[in-house]
């Protein structure tokens, strides 16, 4: 029995390691977003947006591409 318990508390080490591990990258990758939604990007020409509106810029084209193709006349 005393070997069952020690390869069970192995196991809840294990398993609280993967968890911090987990949680740390989310943290990193949340503080990443966070951070680069309010940086402004600057390619060299007159607008003035962050990474997020370029994002939603670009998801909103995507969508009219869609609704261009769908709605065109050919069959």
């Amino acid at each position: 029995m005393n070997d069952a318990k020690k390869t069970r508390s192995a196991r809840r080490r294990q398993r609280g390691q993967a968890m911090v591990e987990y949680s740390m990258i989310n943290w990193v990758l949340v503080v990443a977003l966070i951070i680069s939604a309010s940086v402004r990007m600057d390619w060299g020409g007159p607008q003035e947006e962050n990474i997020f509106d370029m994002f939603l810029k670009a998801y909103q084209i995507y969508y009219d591409s869609y609704y261009f193709v769908l709605n065109m006349p050919f069959p």
